[in-house]
């Protein structure tokens, strides 16, 4: 993964073409020196604030199945699984279940159960955004998906079959079979069973909290919240800029969809997919000179990136010195 990342960073960056006399870091400053600072310093606050409301929609999940957690706990747990996200891809989830079951008891597998809730829900609302980029930019994205198709069928038509996943797919269940007959045979299966039966158990009280919450109305306004200020964060950051500020909201939502399904990749912090998706929607729908776009993605990304890295260390400090009073 650090690999693919690392690939796809020189991969947009190499695309920079800097003015002469000037390196492509001097370049990424420039842009970041004629920003507004006060549009990105809000924008970084809307971010915290964002964190905070899913922190206390993280509460709101778990005090139907039986633990009522302090506000401190769930943002400290929260933040901190961003922080490792950075780091190492989806680690985040578990990391911020075990950090809530250190500060306040909360079985891993229950908590578990409720971020995956969490995500599904993410899930409806990030594709609620995409369609309304759909709706709204129908005809310039239909055609990038168009352009996309075309590309896969031609390295299809150069490699042949273009399923290489499938015969991987394949292996994986042949290997799984043999282990199974392995473990059954060996007596080890049952034991292995059983532990993964308890480990349902919790889980499932967790994923299925949604549907014991006392205030459905406020979850869902959490929710939508949430997506709300992730959001006013892109527009905001796009204000900071003279070349993005005149592209309207319309460029904001496409903008902020492209950079939430990277986001979503199995990569850390989203490196290397932001810095391909997002700089391409801007060329390609709105004509912004490719290595202008990139330069403003860098420092968006940058920006964004630091603002977790702050208040991720802040909340590992603190969750080694935080201690909430039990009842």
């Amino acid at each position: 993964m650090l690999g693919a990342t690392a690939f796809l960073l020189w991969f947009s960056l190499k695309n920079i073409e800097a003015p002469e006399g000037q390196s492509k870091f001097d370049f990424i400053k420039g842009t970041w020196d004629k920003a507004n600072k006060f549009w990105i310093l809000v924008s970084g606050a809307l971010a915290v604030l964002a964190h905070l409301v899913r922190a206390e929609r993280w509460r709101l999940m778990l005090k139907p199945i039986g633990y009522s957690t302090t506000i401190v706990s769930s943002f400290f747990s929260v933040m901190v699984g961003y922080f490792i996200n950075l780091a190492i891809p989806r680690g985040g989830e578990v990391s911020r279940c075990l950090n809530m079951f250190r500060l306040e008891k909360v079985p891993v597998e229950t908590s578990a159960g409720t971020v995956v809730a969490e995500r599904l829900i993410d899930v409806v609302f990030l594709l609620g955004f995409i369609g309304a980029s759909f709706l709204i930019e129908y005809d310039k994205l239909l055609e990038l998906l168009k352009s996309f198709l075309d590309k896969r069928n031609q390295t299809q038509a150069v490699n042949g079959s273009g399923f290489p996943f499938l015969w991987v797919a394949l292996g994986a269940v042949v290997l799984g079979v043999v282990l199974l007959i392995y473990l059954s045979k060996t007596g080890k299966l049952k034991p292995i069973i059983d532990k993964l039966s308890g480990i349902w158990v919790n889980l499932r009280k967790g994923l299925f909290s949604v549907f014991t919450l006392e205030k459905k109305g406020l979850f869902l306004f959490y929710s939508l919240l949430i997506w709300v200020l992730y959001f006013m964060m892109a527009w905001l950051v796009m204000l900071a800029f003279d070349e993005t500020r005149i592209l309207g909201l319309d460029a904001a939502l496409t903008v902020f969809t492209l950079g939430s399904i990277a986001m979503a990749m199995p990569l850390p912090g989203g490196t290397g997919s932001y810095h391909i998706l997002v700089p391409a929607g801007l060329s390609l729908f709105y004509g912004l000179a490719p290595d202008k776009a990139l330069a403003f993605t860098v420092v968006f990304h940058a920006w964004q990136t630091l603002v977790l890295i702050i208040f991720g260390f802040i909340a590992m400090i603190g969750s080694q010195f935080y201690k909430p009073k039990y009842k």
